[in-house]
């Protein structure tokens, strides 16, 4: 009888043991951010102390689905085009300053809510993100 229960009680407190080890949970981790990479651009720009400066950029966009990346994708020409024209548009001047690159992500930003095709969902675009600025 004394066996059964040292056997029981070593049982028991192996249980304990085990049951005390605490798990750790795995971190959460949040969606998988998408981009779509648009290829670089030179353009030149205007300038207020030079005959003719150039840019080169690189961006990317931060978007919040699949289906705005797929529809960036499908009109990249369209993309491209709208993006040259405001890109030439600017001074370089600006461009050369953060608050400068901060509007021109904003006038990025508002030039891709004009829809692409009719009709077309609304796009999820987050952020504009330069990959490459070069101001020459």
């Amino acid at each position: 009888m004394g066996s059964s229960i040292a056997v029981f009680y070593f049982m028991d407190s192996r249980g304990e043991a085990h049951s005390q080890v605490e798990v750790q949970p795995e971190p959460l981790r949040g969606p998988t951010p998408v981009f779509v990479e648009i290829k670089p651009f030179t353009v030149n720009v205007q300038s207020r102390q030079y005959e003719q400066r150039l840019l080169y950029v690189g961006l990317s966009l931060q978007v919040g689905d699949e289906m705005t990346r797929e529809l960036l994708q499908e009109h990249m020409p369209q993309v491209r085009s709208r993006l040259l024209t405001l890109l030439s548009s600017q001074h370089a001047e600006d461009l050369v300053t953060p608050e400068g690159k901060k509007v021109l992500s904003s006038q990025i930003l508002a030039l891709l809510e004009r829809p692409l095709t009719d009709p077309q969902p609304p796009l999820a675009i987050n952020d504009v993100l330069y990959t490459e600025f070069i101001v020459q």
